[in-house]
């Protein structure tokens, strides 16, 4: 196919009455084990101000998380990130309070959740504790002993089953006969219980340590809706509340009843509650007497909340407060095609419910920050959401580099428990659709320099083997992809070659020139040693067995090892093998695209895909090609998303050419689609792209943001061209090449 570019340029007055020396001191309840897990504590600190400030911005730290009222009004919901930007600290938050006080007396109440175990995705400090430090203006309010709390009594144990290992979250149990009623705005806490907190010192002490600031958003907060719901007799005692959600979503369940005895236990959860072949997490609540409303507020996942209820219980209403990452799906995405319609819609509804304080591989069963599937989710989440989720990205890049082992190893998820290496994922993670990638469509100079020195060191860890290919490295787990059939050795080479790839374009970025020499001899030698289990017909590491792996050709094609004479070769082995998993069936189909295959692209992965896609009760894609897969995987993971990429960029035909979308290309091939039309929302503005195809026509419409240069690629579908602009063939203002 012929292509021809064309590069198309286009201060208030504060009086407050309160202020207190020192300095701002971590504190906790006095007299209690503040070390127990899934303990509940409450904090009250009541004072006057003559006249409220235009500004008082609060810096709040918590091991785990909290919930803020200020005169009775909830000012955060969830704050605080689950800890770890680095094997010791945690994180800040700076909220500004300014809005909710008034004149006179004020009260500031603060609900902290500890955790108190490590998990997939959290390193607890050991302690519960609570640090604020306000400032505006006049206003000086500090934690300190002056503060009053207690352990608030309606909070406990679950009963089993306890949620799997990897959460450091716990059941939450909730007994409303044991509530502290009012707590946040009552005018006497000493009379219900609370008392002088215990102080442990300033910022910086142990078990806290040291604190960094909050780098992503608070949560984005959707207005609390009704679920509809159904009451299924279970027995003569229990009944079943079934409430629907319109999709998997992240969210609180809120639950309206009567109980006219009391004392009555109910069970919360969702249909993820127990799924993806592990005990999740749910929530316990005991009724009081009469009339009552609750929220449970640690969030859980699902397209149903179910309530096992005592029979003679009423409920009235059941509510949801949906929750997440603060972004929008600001990328839009039209075709012809009604298949890849819905994959997209559920591609970005599984991508967003696997935002959080980092990006998840599933948000029930782990919750967890590997980096295979943040590589995934990174590339797609360029194309489909706003710019804000960069921050989430950047937090997760600056974490695995902070978390590096004192040997140079990386290993993922992190933060956390986990601590053994996954040599492929750690690869992508810093290679050409990891960190490359992530400064290419952000222009973030300041993060590579930051990570850097972790990139080289771990690339240090790789050796050759005598063929100049990447030597065999088992690392923690030797994990290459789910499935059979994985020819690991050069599955691990494809994945080096591509990290020093990248490490070569960071060390020329940053002016280490000697650096990226000495990356690039490594390619070369890398290169030439797959090259040589290159058979005629397919690459096959001599000492794998197996059937051929899709996989490895794929890597081959997205690296560049293998040249053109070897694509018609290596299409063959796409058409008779397909062992690939979701997570890697997105490179598979990328490689097709590469290969002018565009076509067969979209057939196999409408054949992949076809049992997720066209499942009506779910909303989300599978974490493998069936449900009930290898390990039972879940049914909302996002690496399966992946093909989104492919579409915007290869399909659609948007990439960036220089960082931060300055430059870039829009270059399409419409294999067997129509009609399409696409919108992202770039550092550098809005980008739209349309193309229609009518027999040998194709017409495309777009639209580059001020400040930008995109260069445009029309195919050509017969041996001649007429190029008409704006309805004029008069091009002569224009590049043109063939």
């Amino acid at each position: 196919m012929f292509k021809h570019a064309l590069k198309l340029l286009s201060l208030a007055c504060v009086s407050a009455s309160i202020s207190l020396g020192g300095e701002a001191q971590w504190i906790s309840v006095d007299g209690e084990n503040i070390e127990n897990a899934n303990t509940w504590a409450a904090f009250r600190k009541d004072f006057t101000i003559k006249e409220p400030p235009s500004s008082a911005k609060a810096k709040i730290a918590v091991d785990s998380k909290y919930w803020l009222w200020i005169n009775g009004k909830l000012a955060v919901f969830e704050g605080a990130l689950k800890r770890g930007p680095n094997p010791t600290d945690g994180y800040i938050d700076e909220v500004d309070i300014a809005p909710f006080l008034k004149e006179g007396e004020n009260k500031i109440a603060v609900l902290v959740w500890y955790f108190g175990k490590d998990g997939f995705s959290h390193k607890s400090s050991g302690k519960l504790g609570l640090y604020f430090d306000l400032k505006g203006g006049d206003l000086e309010l500090k934690s300190d002993s002056s503060w009053l709390s207690r352990i608030h009594p309606a909070y406990g144990e679950s009963g089993s089953p306890a949620p799997n290992y990897r959460l450091p979250e716990s059941n939450i149990q909730f007994d409303a006969r044991k509530d502290i009623e009012n707590w946040q705005s009552n005018d006497n806490p000493k009379d219900m219980g609370f008392k002088p907190s215990r102080e442990f010192g300033s910022m910086g002490v142990a078990p806290w340590n040291a604190h960094h600031k909050r780098p992503i958003p608070q949560w984005k907060l959707f207005d609390i809706r009704n679920a509809e719901f159904e009451r299924v007799p279970c027995s003569n005692k229990m009944a079943l509340i079934k409430a629907r959600l319109p999709y998997n979503m992240q969210m609180t369940p809120i639950i309206t009843l009567t109980d006219p005895v009391g004392g009555n236990f109910i069970r919360i959860e969702t249909d993820h509650s127990f799924a993806a072949n592990e005990i999740n997490l749910r929530a316990e609540y005991i009724t009081k007497k009469g009339s009552q409303k609750y929220e449970s507020l640690g969030w859980l996942n699902g397209q149903y909340i179910l309530l096992k209820i005592p029979a003679h219980v009423k409920v009235d209403k059941v509510e949801y407060r949906e929750s997440g990452f603060d972004t929008s799906p600001d990328g839009k995405f039209s075709c012809d095609d009604d298949f890849y319609m819905r994959f997209w819609k559920k591609g970005i509804n599984t991508l967003y419910i696997n935002m959080r304080d980092t990006y998840y591989d599933c948000p029930e069963r782990e919750r967890a920050q590997w980096w295979g599937d943040a590589v995934v989710l990174m590339g797609q989440s360029f194309y489909t959401y706003s710019t804000s989720v960069h921050s989430l990205m950047r937090k997760g890049i600056l974490e695995l580099a902070a978390w590096q082992h004192g040997d140079g190893v990386l290993s993922a998820p992190i933060p956390g428990m986990y601590k053994a290496e996954l040599p492929g994922q750690m690869l992508a993670s810093i290679g050409k659709y990891g960190f490359w990638n992530y400064y290419v469509n952000t222009g973030d100079i300041e993060t590579i320099k930051t990570v850097y020195p972790a990139v080289k060191r771990y690339l240090g860890v790789w050796e050759l083997d005598p063929s100049g290919l990447t030597a065999m490295r088992k690392g923690g787990w030797t994990w290459g992809d789910w499935g059979d059939n994985k020819d690991m050795r050069l599955i691990f080479a494809g994945w080096h070659y591509m990290a020093l790839e990248a490490a070569a374009n960071m060390a020329e970025l940053l002016g280490k020139s000697d650096d990226a020499g000495d990356f690039k001899q490594k390619m070369q030698k890398v290169k030439e040693g797959y090259n040589k289990c290159w058979n005629g017909f397919a690459y096959r590491h001599p000492e794998y067995h197996g059937e051929t792996d899709d996989r490895v050709q794929a890597l081959a094609v997205i690296s560049g090892i293998a040249d053109k004479s070897k694509y018609d070769a290596i299409f063959k082995v796409f058409q008779t093998q397909s062992h690939a998993s979701p997570y890697m069936e997105k490179y598979v189909m990328e490689a097709l695209f590469k290969m002018g295959r565009g076509e067969y692209a979209l057939m196999r992965a409408k054949h992949r895909y076809a049992n997720m896609v066209n499942d009506k009760f779910h909303t989300t894609l599978y974490e493998q090609w069936k449900l009930g897969g290898v390990e039972n995987g879940s049914t909302n993971h996002a690496w399966s998303g992946g093909p989104i990429t492919v579409i915007a960029q290869y399909l659609c035909g948007l990439y960036p050419l220089e960082p931060a979308w300055k430059v870039f290309s829009i270059e399409p091939d419409p294999a067997s689609f129509k009609r399409a039309s696409i919108e992202i929302p770039s550092v550098s503005g809005v980008i739209k792209s349309a193309f229609v195809r009518d027999g040998k026509k194709f017409a495309m419409n777009i639209e580059v943001p001020r400040g930008t240069e995109a260069v445009l690629y029309m195919p050509t579908f017969t041996g001649s061209l007429k190029l008409k602009i704006n309805g004029s063939e008069n091009i002569s203002a224009f590049d043109e090449k063939k």
